[in-house]
């Protein structure tokens, strides 16, 4: 189960048990609409990727910034 998108798209579960589901402040069972959190599950992964995409992008950047800067490539993996 994909506990965050649960607790996104649904907002009276406060608990998820992998067994016995998602669970509201009265230990009542939830119902999941299941396309609902396959479609945040997915916004959140896209998220995530973007999330590493721009770091990724962010370091080779700084790299670049410092290469300029007259660094050599020892000098910049010692400061990062």
């Amino acid at each position: 189960m994909n506990h965050q998108a649960i607790y996104n798209t649904h907002p009276t579960v406060v608990s998820i048990d992998d067994g016995e589901g998602a669970k509201d402040a009265n230990g009542n069972s939830v119902a999941i609409d299941q396309s609902l959190v396959d479609a945040e599950a997915a916004r959140l992964k896209e998220a995530r990727e973007a999330e590493a995409a721009q770091k990724a992008a962010d370091k080779a950047s700084a790299n670049a910034k410092l290469k300029a800067l007259g660094l050599t490539d020892a000098e910049i993996e010692a400061i990062t």
